[in-house]
């Protein structure tokens, strides 16, 4: 999405915001403030964050825990890189927000 601000938009919205009286030039050192200004107003809204995960426990063995519950409960088609070969065989690369990671140490054997 291409955003754009005119003259006319940089005098209204400094005048609204009482940088300038109606009619008054804008001063150059307070141009790219004003343009700024609508610049945002002009912006896309923000689309809805993806979940995050609040935990996520990688277990000797390869178990792998999000939020209490097994893998994969939060993986999103979008956020999946698959590669796949020949054979079947493949990877796939996964991005999971999270706010914790922990990532277990197996059990010494000799104990």
């Amino acid at each position: 999405m291409r955003l754009s601000i005119t003259e006319q938009d940089i005098q209204r919205k400094a005048a609204e915001l009482g940088l300038v009286q109606e009619g008054e030039p804008v001063p150059a050192r307070i141009r790219s403030k004003v343009a700024a200004a609508l610049l945002q107003e002009q912006a896309p809204a923000p689309t809805e964050a993806p979940p995050v995960a609040e935990s996520i426990v990688i277990q000797p063995g390869g178990a792998i825990e999000i939020d209490g519950r097994p893998f994969p409960w939060t993986v999103q088609a979008e956020q999946m890189s698959v590669t796949l070969g020949p054979d079947g065989s493949g990877m796939v690369r996964l991005t999971i927000p999270a706010r914790n990671v922990q990532i277990t140490k197996p059990a010494d054997e000799s104990e």
